[in-house]
């Protein structure tokens, strides 16, 4: 299989500063088993040199830095509030090798949407993340869809997280199906279903063969534990140019050695770490020779 410089669709924040923040925001919070099993925090380097050489080592071109959002649904503030300065640290210094999503807080519509409409014309963000668990909401409730109009009249995807969610939240906000309802509205609207949609993975590869504007993220699961109709969904005609890699804090390195090791066609591999997260987000990468 042919070297391919791959892109992280899903990231956060990374530096000691914003994990450490993360870390002591969790502290009373309900935690979960999966998430005890896990470790419970995202990983952090030293400095922006330090990430960019893991990503070098891992063979890693671009990583998607997300503004972050996150409303606890339990005590009821914002636990994770990434601020737009924290993703331009990344965007600004390394331009070629970082690229930003916004945020989004349906609590704070006029605010959310005048933030968005900034980070996209003023600094270049390629989108929005959304984590919509906490708010107790789920992803067609009417408080988003200033949001989707807005990506609409941006003319950029909208990336959400879907199926269960690892904090203690209610999974059932981040139905997959729900993105059908949503597209019925805003059928233009180009749709990240990101995590994969577990345990509702057939639900979003439906909702994926319906619209055009929908594609499914291949993030925050070991490649080896992908259910298998994923994984067929993957190397179908449709499938190969409809899902992105992305790893949501995990190892780059691995994520990649599992991947190929699925059996993947080798151009629906380039397709799926690179090629289809450069034509969506419409990324300026390397003009490849020959």
């Amino acid at each position: 299989m042919e070297d391919v410089r791959a892109i992280d669709f899903m990231y956060y924040v990374a530096t000691p500063e914003f994990i450490a923040r993360w870390n002591k925001a969790k502290e009373g919070e309900l935690v979960c088993r999966m998430e005890r099993a896990l470790g419970g925090s995202l990983p952090s380097f030293p400095s922006f040199e330090a990430m960019l050489a893991a990503m070098d080592e891992a063979g890693v071109e671009k990583v998607f830095i997300t503004q972050c959002k996150m409303w606890s649904h339990r005590n009821h503030w914002m636990y994770m509030d990434t601020q737009l300065e924290e993703v331009l640290q990344y965007t600004t210094r390394y331009p070629d090798r970082f690229v930003g999503l916004a945020g989004y807080n349906p609590y704070r519509i006029t605010e959310s949407l005048q933030e968005i409409e900034r980070a996209v014309k003023q600094h270049g963000f390629k989108g929005v993340y959304v984590h919509i668990y906490g708010f107790d909401i789920p992803l067609h409730d009417r408080r988003m869809y200033p949001l989707y109009a807005k990506c609409v009249e941006l003319d950029v995807p909208v990336s959400m997280q879907v199926g269960h969610v690892l904090e203690g939240m209610p999974s059932e906000h981040g139905r997959p199906i729900y993105l059908d309802r949503i597209l019925c509205d805003f059928p233009t609207l180009k749709v990240v279903g990101a995590h994969t949609g577990w345990p509702w993975v057939e639900e979003l590869i439906s909702v994926c063969y319906k619209w055009e504007t929908v594609w499914i993220g291949i993030d925050a699961w070991m490649p080896k534990y992908l259910k298998p109709e994923l994984v067929q969904f993957m190397n179908s005609r449709l499938g190969q140019d409809r899902c992105l890699w992305g790893t949501n804090g995990l190892p780059w390195k691995q994520s990649l050695e599992q991947l190929r090791a699925l059996g993947l066609k080798p151009e629906v591999y380039r397709k799926v770490v690179r090629d289809n997260a450069v034509e969506l987000f419409r990324l300026e990468v390397p003009v490849r020779a020959g």
